[in-house]
């Protein structure tokens, strides 16, 4: 059935964004693995359907459901700021393929120093590349800022895990095998920050409820870089956490002992499994679309608002970033 752009918007969301259960389902919807393996010449066509839905105008007998689809597809590739293709590797969507890989092995291989150096090494590059994809792109940052934070986060994270391996060879041995997730935590409290230190510096741009521009808020910065380092902890957390229990106990069974070539394998599955949930759920713990009373904002700002607006501005919104 054809699609009666009159009454319909590709911008307004399927699921109310002010409540969790509303954002859940969002974050499901695009951050869905399967949209990674969608081929360039898809990813575009569902850009120029979008683009086209927005100006009121798409090829003869389109559908709702192709329109959104394409919005999937448009959500899960392109930066919500500038509407440019992201990287691959760096797309929520390809938090599942990627996390999982790279956090099964943290916690298979944790025992000698080259193999925590590498994974964490690893698992770093991925986390910066993330970061970046995921900055709010309003606030540009130098190739140089990116080395330092890049260097910054993996030093952070190698010192936590080779600090704690230290304490953990007389405990016992679970306590060893959190160890990855405490250097990933730490290594998030640092990594993040870094990589978008522009908005600290400089503000993060604030608009109101018509996404009109109203200035620039370190503040505001302050609130949603760290909400996203909550989000990123929790989305690590039950897997890190929970699987290393689990694998403590299968690996005394029999069977266990005798395939022990298939534990790594097995873990990166497990891993997968704890992603595909969190993810989305991590995702949805806040409103991308954050909003923020004016009496919150500096004192500069708020008069500067008060001065071009009056009483008519009360709230501010701001993209958070992922």
């Amino acid at each position: 059935m054809e699609v009666d752009l009159s009454t319909f918007n590709i911008d307004t969301p399927r699921w109310d964004q002010s409540t969790f259960m509303g954002r859940l389902k969002h974050f499901f919807n695009i951050t869905d693995p399967r949209t990674a393996l969608v081929s360039e010449g898809t990813l575009d066509w569902a850009k120029i359907m979008v683009e086209s839905s927005r100006h009121g105008a798409v090829p003869p007998g389109t559908s709702q459901d192709q329109l959104l689809y394409a919005k999937k597809l448009y959500d899960s590739a392109f930066h919500p700021d500038t509407g440019e293709k992201m990287n691959m590797i760096g797309r929520m969507s390809f938090q599942v393929p990627g996390g999982m890989a790279i956090t099964g092995c943290m916690l298979q291989f944790y025992r000698t120093v080259p193999a925590v150096v590498f994974w964490q090494w690893v698992n770093q590059s991925f986390n910066a590349l993330v970061n970046y994809t995921n900055r709010n792109a309003a606030s540009p940052i130098s190739v140089r800022q990116i080395a330092v934070s890049y260097f910054s986060a993996t030093t952070t994270a190698l010192a936590t895990a080779l600090g704690l391996n230290m304490y953990t060879k007389k405990a016992p041995p679970l306590l060893a095998r959190w160890v990855p997730f405490a250097a990933v935590a730490a290594a998030n409290c640092v990594n993040i920050p870094m990589m978008r230190q522009q908005e600290l510096i400089h503000g993060i741009s604030v608009t109101d409820r018509n996404s009109q521009e109203l200035g620039r808020s370190r503040k505001a910065a302050v609130i949603g870089i760290s909400q996203v380092v909550i989000s990123r902890i929790t989305m690590a957390a039950p897997g890190m956490i929970l699987l290393p229990i689990l694998m403590e106990r299968l690996e005394k069974l029999a069977f266990m002992k005798k395939i022990q070539f298939l534990h790594a394998p097995l873990q990166v599955m497990l891993a997968g499994g704890f992603l595909v949930f969190m993810v989305p759920v991590a995702c949805s713990i806040f409103p991308q679309r954050c909003e923020m009373a004016v009496s919150r904002l500096e004192p500069e700002l708020q008069d500067s608002l008060k001065a071009k607006h009056g009483d008519l501005i009360s709230f501010v919104y701001f993209n958070k970033g992922l």
